[in-house]
């Protein structure tokens, strides 16, 4: 059974930083494309930023410069560092895994940004 787990949320003031990490347990996650996704309330869930097996990145305009995602298969974790954060990064943040048909995601990890 794959399963797939955030940490590191929490409140942060705009401008602040945080590094979310997501740890796939049940199988490698070199084999699987991962991705960063968020939402807000009232919101739908919008792709932060997407990586390949291979490192190649994929973000959201509104992330770029901002956000890096990175992964380290030897820790089976996937890590999105955020920095200069914005109130309106605020949101639960949800990691996926993703081969094939096989389609995983986390419960997600809450993010909010304020004074």
């Amino acid at each position: 059974q794959v399963q797939v787990v955030e940490s590191g949320g929490g409140l942060v003031q705009p401008g602040g930083s945080l590094r979310l990490s997501c740890i796939v347990s049940g199988s490698s996650s070199s084999s699987y494309a991962m991705g960063w996704y968020r939402q807000a309330p009232g919101n739908q869930r919008e792709l932060v930023a997407t990586i390949t097996t291979g490192s190649s990145t994929n973000y959201a305009e509104s992330v770029k410069g901002r956000f890096t995602i990175t992964r380290d298969d030897a820790k089976n974790t996937v890590y999105l560092q955020m920095n200069s954060l914005k109130p309106e990064d605020a949101a639960r943040y949800y990691c996926n895994a993703r081969r094939s048909i096989l389609n995983y995601w986390g419960k997600g990890t809450l993010v909010t940004v304020s004074a």
